[in-house]
């Protein structure tokens, strides 16, 4: 590949440059969530002076494109054609090509395949670099009004809700903001089952986040996910944030309450010994009883 990026100069459509050439490697460049207006000098910079642009759309790259008057070549990489185009990518980083790397929207390798790329090069100790900006996960967090100082982003769940239930039930005692996308469609039965794991926790739901019909929706868990299953499937694609357990929940560990249900067996039945301890802690009661069958499977009662 022969280099687009020269000496450093202004950039008349950008009105910016840094003081050095774009150096050979990968650049992951982050892109707007929604408004074009977000997108950073320097990734626009990146994005004029690479060699080419690795995107999952060609299609959507080529309209933010077009926005800033760029014309830089467009290559896709994207989950069915990843494992095929990636040795050639490689390739081309030894070779000294200067590569972004960007996603259809927000923060390249977030729900996307831009992961095992970023690994390979790394493992040939190939320059990587980032040019940081837009995320979806990180609007909607500071959006919520949750506690934003100690945060699990999980990313999508299971379609299917014995799936996602399963994958649920593995944060219900952790004691952080817990941060989700989800699909439309799935969404009110998705709040559903995160109310009954959960308890009903303070939540919120973000979506059109940027644009402009931006909402923000915050509430206990399960009248959001009544509100969606009346409404219906809300347009675009959304981002859930659950905040920690209250209260007592926040302090128990899974052994503690693994000695606190064991204690409550002996005299209970599993079904009362879950509401009562759910009650106590604030943990769902389904997660509680839940656990409790594990328990009895495993012969500690």
């Amino acid at each position: 590949m022969q280099s687009r990026h020269g000496a450093p100069a202004l950039d008349n459509n950008v009105g910016w440059a840094p003081t050095h050439a774009l150096a050979p490697g990968l650049h992951l460049v982050a892109t707007p969530i929604g408004n074009l207006g977000d997108i950073t000098l320097r990734a626009l910079w990146v994005l004029r002076h690479c060699d080419r642009i690795l995107c999952e759309d060609t299609r959507v790259t080529a309209r933010l494109l077009a926005r800033y008057g760029i014309n830089t070549p467009l290559d896709p990489y994207h989950e069915h054609n990843a494992e095929r185009v990636r040795p050639a990518i490689l390739a081309a980083l030894r070779g000294g090509a200067t590569l972004a790397l960007v996603s259809d929207a927000g923060t390249p390798l977030v729900s996307d395949p831009g992961y095992k790329l970023v690994r390979a090069a790394l493992e040939e100790n190939l320059p990587v670099s980032a040019a940081p900006g837009p995320s979806a996960a990180l609007t909607a967090l500071i959006l919520s009004g949750l506690p934003p100082d100690t945060f699990l982003f999980v990313g999508f769940l299971p379609k299917r809700s014995a799936g996602r239930r399963r994958a649920l039930a593995q944060w219900t005692t952790l004691a952080a903001t817990l941060i989700f996308f989800e699909a439309p469609s799935r969404l009110a039965a998705a709040l559903a089952d995160m109310a009954e794991l959960f308890g009903d926790r303070p939540a919120a739901v973000a979506r059109e986040l940027t644009k402009q019909h931006e909402e923000v929706r915050r509430g206990r868990l399960a009248a959001l996910a009544e509100h969606y299953r009346e409404a219906g499937a809300p347009k675009g694609e959304a981002v859930v944030i659950i905040g920690p357990p209250e209260g007592a929940a926040a302090i128990v560990s899974d052994a503690e309450l693994d000695a606190r249900l064991l204690a409550l067996l002996a005299r209970h039945s599993l079904r009362d010994a879950a509401v009562e301890l759910a009650a106590e802690t604030g943990i769902g009661r389904r997660t509680i009883y839940e656990r409790g069958l594990a328990l009895q499977r495993s012969g500690k009662r």
